[in-house]
């Protein structure tokens, strides 16, 4: 739905910035250029102004109102087109903190794409920190579900994996590692026995030390 609002607002906005960018006064937009201008109601935007150049905003719908400059990554929504009957136009605009501005058109169409976005420029971000909290969600339910000693499920929710366990459950416990090293050999504590080892390295600097797909040692960093 969202994306359908996006879409549909940014073929508005071709249609506003050929009506209004050269209207030569505020108070000389005709009826159709009003029409325009209102089709942006029900938009939302975003601030991007990573320099602190942010657009000016509005207390009260006048010229001589007080000016003030929203938060970088802030978020607004269009609710209202005010001051049609005079011709004298002014976004009402609600910010995701509930706090009320206004915003006259022109300013609205100098600063999009520059510092006023029509998509949110944090939402790869929001997206993996959403994606990674079902993910470690996830991970806690399915060491709940285990049936290992209460000692040991404590230890894989801080992600402080105990010898014993097997790969597969080191990678539902810690994910998986960076890289892996693979090796294998003949030991003889009591006649010739074939051991594969691998050691996984994970990003934090832990490497875990398996024998015959059996985590064996832990090793951390700064650990003696």
């Amino acid at each position: 739905m969202f994306m359908r609002k996006s879409l549909s607002f940014t073929i508005a906005f071709g249609l506003v910035l050929s009506l209004v960018r050269f209207a030569p006064a505020s108070n000389h937009y005709t009826a159709k250029q009003l029409d325009a201008l209102a089709a942006r109601v029900g938009g939302e935007f975003w601030i991007n102004a990573p320099e602190g150049k942010a657009p000016l905003f509005l207390t009260t719908p006048g010229p001589t109102s007080a000016t003030f400059r929203s938060l970088d990554n802030e978020s607004f929504e269009i609710t209202e087109l005010v001051g049609r009957a005079n011709k004298n136009p002014y976004y009402k605009v609600k910010f995701h903190s509930g706090k009320i501005a206004y915003l006259r058109p022109e300013t609205l169409h100098e600063e999009i794409n520059a510092s006023i976005v029509s998509s949110d420029p944090l939402a790869g971000e929001k997206r993996k920190a959403e994606q990674s909290a079902q993910e470690e969600k996830q991970r806690l339910e399915w060491i709940k579900t285990q049936a290992w000693p209460p000692a040991v499920k404590e230890a894989a929710i801080k992600k402080q994996p105990m010898p014993g366990l097997n790969s597969g459950e080191i990678r539902q416990v810690m994910g998986a590692p960076r890289r892996i090293v693979r090796a294998s050999g003949l030991v003889k504590p009591r006649g010739p026995t074939q051991v594969n080892e691998e050691r996984w390295f994970y990003a934090d600097g832990v490497v875990l030390l398996f024998r015959n797909d059996i985590l064996s040692q832990v090793d951390r960093p700064g650990a003696k």
